[in-house]
């Protein structure tokens, strides 16, 4: 008996230790991604070429045409994800079995069987490219419609075009430790995985039911044909400031009711646009984050402004309650232009003479904020995830690690991309940074060793920040402390330092995104060379059609940007440059000494750093106070702090109206019909955006371009109906329009 029961407890062990060898180190990742291959599934076919590159060209082209607009609506790789799946099968459906170019390396079939979904994995991919914003377009943006200065257009796109490519070196050097390692996780990655598997489920109809693609296609055309009102014929419910209409002669009420230049008490928004413009889908946000963002809301919004301004701090009565402009110590504009020498430096004389730049007390406070955001998500992160960081960064980096499931799948069937493939791109994108730099100086300012620093921040920080949103999910923002580094070091060089924050700090946003995109297909098991091909590609056509599309509005649309020339109802106002633009002169010309240092007004906003670290501290000391209390383990500070992380150019309307939603979705029907939200939610929000943005391209398109308008009162915006709402409140201030106290 003894004899029969060693082999069996022998094979029992062996059991075990297969078992354990196959099980992710991550419990998520374990009951979410299938640890199931078939090599055999086509990949790089005709339908994902077309699809593919069609949805980073339309996405590029309607995000870059949001881009300018007052609600710049962004379209995610989730709405082309969902869309693309009914073309895709349509295309299964209809297209030849044939084969072309047969018997030479370039043989294809044009429809090699049913649609599968690593076919659609690779399309997102493509579609990712063109949803992630170029944000180097800020700076063509800045220097030609806010600096009125000329810019050429090679080292227009060529600063664009190695803003996004610097990245894939990164990528390259970290994926080893970023994407392998099963500690490594991503979070965000799982939900992608889990549309992915609904999507490609077999779904059959109930009786009185509709398929996820029958509700996507109601959901298009009616918000399509809704977009008719808030789009042209009735605007005014972009921004409902219902309490400005019962006192429309008071600053007050006008401050209390705006939406968009006040407090925003009671606005709301009937529009799409309006809602999900800033903080992106409310339906996509679990209730946690809903919560957290809310709260933040409300104490900047309805506490520390009202009492900032009420007990007029830096003068904040002299000032529009909420502004994102630069003002003059007498409570007019500031005339930036003015204090700019023919070099594209700022005049020193004349900046004494002018004086100082001034800015609202809310503009400063968000500022101070994310000051505060930054040590708070680092302090967090520490102290809330510290020992489970360092345990799976160690496990990730160790030499003789336990190899992930995913990754010995993808090992044993795939080939590896060479990691020179990364350097030629790292190599060839420093050397036109640095030709760039030396070539084009007198147009981007910033010299080569500005170049070599902006790229050593990038290096140190990608591995740092990586570990933190590959676990965490929380991605700290580099910006401000790119903008604060060039800005002391550099100063008076508005361009130098845009140039600076784009390599510095986009590279690496652009590395991570890489590394994610690489890390949902080893869980989706795409072949890396052709994910790699995707992603270069994607960049390549996502860059062309951005830089383009902002060049021909640039022309299409008079006075672009130009609030002071263009109609008062019209959408292109630019607020995401305006905000740029307004960050590159206070940390690029005028410098932060001037502004934050020994030489400023506002050192004090630099307590703010302190802040930020000591707020998360004290909710971990609660945790350990009260062990019991669940829920105090909920607040999150860097949420909360960062909560109004966009405000501005994002304005109060666009909050109130998001936070209803986001509760409605992300609480109601979560809790009440969970099935409903499990198969429709995010469908709807793909629908949702699709059809407002085909809408908004068609009116463009065929009403706004001929300069054909509706004028009556239902198309009268936030400005007409709270006019004395950016109104200053201080003694003897004068400003058209506004009353004189």
């Amino acid at each position: 008996m003894a004899e029969t029961v060693k082999p069996l407890t022998a094979a029992m062990k062996t059991e075990e230790v297969v078992d354990e060898l196959d099980q992710c180190v991550v419990q998520e990742v374990e009951l979410t991604v299938p640890k199931t291959d078939d090599p055999t599934l086509p990949v790089l076919t005709f339908r994902m070429w077309v699809l593919g590159l069609g949805a980073c060209i339309i996405l590029s082209f309607v995000n870059q045409f949001f881009w300018y607009r007052r609600m710049p609506l962004s379209i995610t790789g989730i709405s082309a994800q969902i869309a693309v799946v009914p073309l895709g099968h349509l295309m299964a459906r209809v297209l030849p079995d044939k084969k072309y170019l047969e018997g030479s390396r370039w043989e294809f079939n044009m429809n090699p069987g049913p649609f599968n979904v690593k076919e659609h994995v690779m399309i997102t991919i493509f579609a990712n490219s063109g949803a992630g914003t170029v944000y180097a377009t800020h700076i063509l943006s800045a220097i030609k419609l806010y600096y009125k200065r000329s810019l050429p257009f090679l080292p227009a796109f060529l600063i664009m075009i190695t803003t996004q490519f610097l990245g894939f070196g990164w990528a390259g050097l970290f994926r080893k430790h970023l994407v392998e390692p099963g500690e490594m996780w991503w979070p965000s990655n799982l939900v992608q995985v889990s549309l992915f598997s609904a999507l490609h489920e077999k779904e059959k109809k109930k009786k009185g039911g509709m398929t996820r693609i029958q509700f996507f296609l109601i959901v298009l055309a009616t918000s399509f044909a809704y977009y008719i009102l808030p789009g042209y014929l009735f605007t005014m419910i972009t921004s409902i400031s219902w309490v400005c209409w019962l006192r429309p002669k008071s600053v007050l009420v006008n401050q209390l009711g705006s939406g968009e230049q006040g407090l925003g008490i009671g606005a709301i928004g009937i529009d799409w646009a309006t809602i999900s413009s800033y903080l992106g889908s409310p339906l996509a946000s679990p209730i946690f984050a809903t919560i957290n963002v809310t709260i933040g809301f409300v104490m900047v919004v309805y506490v520390v402004t009202p009492i900032c301004y009420w007990l007029n701090l830096y003068n904040a009565k002299t000032y529009p309650i909420f502004s994102s402009g630069l003002f003059m110590g007498n409570g007019s504009s500031y005339d930036v232009l003015s204090i700019i020498d023919k070099k594209f430096h700022l005049d020193r004389d004349m900046y004494a003479k002018t004086g100082p730049i001034h800015m609202s007390t809310f503009f400063a406070v968000t500022y101070g904020l994310g000051f505060a955001t930054l040590s708070a998500t680092m302090v967090h992160v520490l102290l809330f995830h510290g020992s489970d960081l360092w345990k799976q960064t160690r496990g990730a980096f160790k030499r003789n690690k336990k190899m992930d499931i995913h990754t010995r799948i993808m090992k044993k069937n795939y080939k590896e991309v060479p990691m020179w493939w990364f350097m030629v791109i790292l190599v060839l994108n420093i050397a036109l940074i640095v030709f760039i730099s030396v070539y084009y100086n007198a147009t981007v300012q910033l010299p080569w060793w500005g170049v070599l620093l902006a790229c050593a921040i990038a290096v140190v920080f990608t591995p740092l920040i990586g570990v933190i949103v590959a676990t965490t999910n929380q991605a700290p923002g580099l910006n401000v402390i790119t903008e604060y580094v060039i800005g002391y070091i550099y100063p008076e060089r508005p361009v130098a330092n845009m140039c600076f924050k784009v390599y510095g700090y986009i590279s690496m946003t652009q590395a991570l995104t890489f590394i994610q995109d690489f890390k949902l297909g080893l869980y989706m098991k795409i072949p890396p060379r052709s994910m790699y091909m995707a992603q270069v590609l994607g960049t390549l056509v996502a860059v062309i059609v951005y830089t383009g599309t902002a060049w021909w509005l640039m022309a299409e649309i008079p006075h672009l940007c130009d609030k002071s020339l263009l109609p008062p109802d019209s959408e292109w106002t630019c607020p995401m440059d305006r905000v740029f633009f307004d960050a590159s002169v206070i940390w690029g010309l005028v410098g932060p000494r001037r502004m934050f240092g020994d030489l400023g007004e506002y050192s004090n906003i630099n307590w703010f750093f302190l802040l930020g670290a000591v707020a998360p501290f004290l909710v971990w000391l609660a945790t350990k106070a009260f062990p019991a209390q669940k829920w105090i383990s909920n607040i999150h500070f860097p949420v909360i702090l960062g909560a109004t992380a966009m405000m501005p150019p994002a304005m109060v309307v666009n909050f109130t109206s998001w936070c209803i939603v986001a509760f409605i979705f992300g609480h109601f029907v979560f809790k009440y019909k969970r099935e409903w939200w499990k198969k429709y939610n995010y469908v709807l929000s793909g629908g949702l955006d699709a059809g407002t943005a085909f809408m908004t391209i068609l009116i463009f398109l065929a009403l706004g371009r001929k300069g054909i308008g509706l004028v009556w009162w239902g198309n009268a915006d936030d400005s007409t109906n709270c006019s004395l709402a950016s109104c200053p409140t201080a003694k003897g201030v004068i400003m058209h329009g506004c009353p004189v106290y």
